[in-house]
């Protein structure tokens, strides 16, 4: 009777703590989720400033070759030549940078999807490990009614005698 009861109150501290183990993973599969969709907000920022850097990039090298255009027509303008070449300069300036902002837009696009496929390989292991565990719980539990069972039906055996 005993060893019964022992018995039983084992199954419930199991049962017990493979629910705690259970609540526990949801929770992480819960906060990488968030983390996951924070990620996706970033990419799609990302993206969005990529294309945005890259319509500037474009705008900026029409002004370079708008500008070099018109600084060749006006080579014999020696002041106005030597102010198209000022604007031409920071026009090609200007584009280094948006092509150096373009290229860490990307970099960081690029991080941001690695570390997006590795979060959902982990949310993935997870949730395999949350229905493993919920499995188990399951598992427990039915044993847990039969043993009950097994001693209601004892004690009920044992009220008889």
């Amino acid at each position: 009777m005993d060893r019964i009861k022992e018995k039983m109150n084992q199954l419930n501290l199991k049962s017990e703590e493979a629910q705690a183990k259970v609540e526990e993973l949801q929770a992480k599969v819960k906060a990488l989720e968030q983390e996951n969709l924070a990620k996706e907000q970033e990419i799609t920022s990302l993206t969005h400033k990529t294309q945005v850097l890259s319509e500037e990039v474009e705008k900026l090298e029409t002004g370079i070759k708008e500008a070099k255009a018109t600084a060749d027509e006006s080579t014999h303008h020696g002041t106005q030549n030597e102010s198209l070449q000022r604007r031409l300069q920071l026009l090609e300036e200007e584009a280094e940078e948006a092509d150096k902002h373009l290229r860490e837009a990307n970099e960081k696009l690029r991080q941001t999807d690695v570390k997006s496929g590795h979060y959902e390989r982990k949310v993935q292991a997870l949730e395999k490990d949350r229905d493993q565990w919920e499995a188990k719980y399951e598992e427990m539990a039915k044993k847990y009614g039969d043993v009950k069972k097994e001693l209601d039906d004892f004690i009920a055996q044992m009220g008889n005698l």
